[in-house]
């Protein structure tokens, strides 16, 4: 885990409004020095929230404009479950393009950078990280961290469903000691190999503790899994 998601995890233990929400998502923004941090969820139920950093006036434009039904982004989160840059959606149509234009004139970023959430009960979110930038850059960029957002994503998803009171009605079982100190060692940022041989066990066996634990506490994927365990306070890093 890096410094700078560290100190953010210290800002999450108070952030316990709406409000609180907000002024994290715009700390995640300046921490990381990009134009933009979105994170918008829509529960199982149809109820939406959303902390972001885009201008008001583009907000009410693309709700206006119903931009949902077209935005690249928007389809293909919904079609998939791993992180997607930007630039590797689909956008050739003249319609979408114009979209994009759209975007960029209203202050957006060229480049994008977004991680689909999914809960069991039909919960899902997405957050989004958003600049300009060449590609080049883009690519070290996003290289360099996209194993924070990955984290990040999923811990705010899980501090605002704390706030908003929304639930994904799962009992969480308590994790045996072997899947604790695997979680734990994942989050410290070990490598699976290097894992295996502090636990003094296979790479085989220590995938069945990783998975096992996924299973447990209901998550989506490995990063998921450690963000969950860190922020019930269920793994301390």
């Amino acid at each position: 885990m890096s410094a700078k998601v560290e100190k953010i995890l210290e800002r999450l233990q108070t952030t316990n409004t709406l409000d609180d929400l907000q002024s994290l998502i715009e700390h995640i923004r300046d921490t990381y020095d990009t134009e933009h941090v979105v994170y918008h969820s829509v529960s199982g139920s149809g109820q939406q929230y959303g902390a972001l950093t885009y201008a008001p006036e583009w907000v009410d434009y693309y709700l206006e404009q119903n931009y949902t039904r077209l935005d690249p982004v928007v389809l293909g989160a919904i079609k998939q479950f791993n992180p997607m840059d930007w630039k590797r959606l689909d956008w050739n149509t003249p319609t979408k393009r114009n979209f994009l234009g759209e975007a960029i004139s209203a202050g957006l970023g060229n480049q994008g950078y977004s991680v689909p959430i999914r809960g069991p009960n039909g919960q899902f979110a997405l957050f989004s990280v958003n600049m300009d930038m060449n590609d080049d850059r883009w690519a070290k960029f996003t290289n360099e961290r996209a194993s924070d957002f990955l984290l990040l994503s999923h811990y705010v998803h899980e501090r605002a469903n704390r706030i908003t009171g929304e639930t994904d009605s799962f009992t969480m079982r308590d994790l045996s000691p072997r899947e604790h100190d695997a979680l734990a060692f994942l989050g410290m940022g070990e490598a699976r190999s290097r894992i295996a041989e502090k636990m003094k066990i296979s790479e085989h066996t220590l995938r069945v503790y990783i998975d096992s634990a996924r299973f447990k506490l209901g998550a989506a994927n490995t990063t998921h899994a450690v963000a969950l365990a860190v922020s019930r306070g269920v793994v301390v890093l």
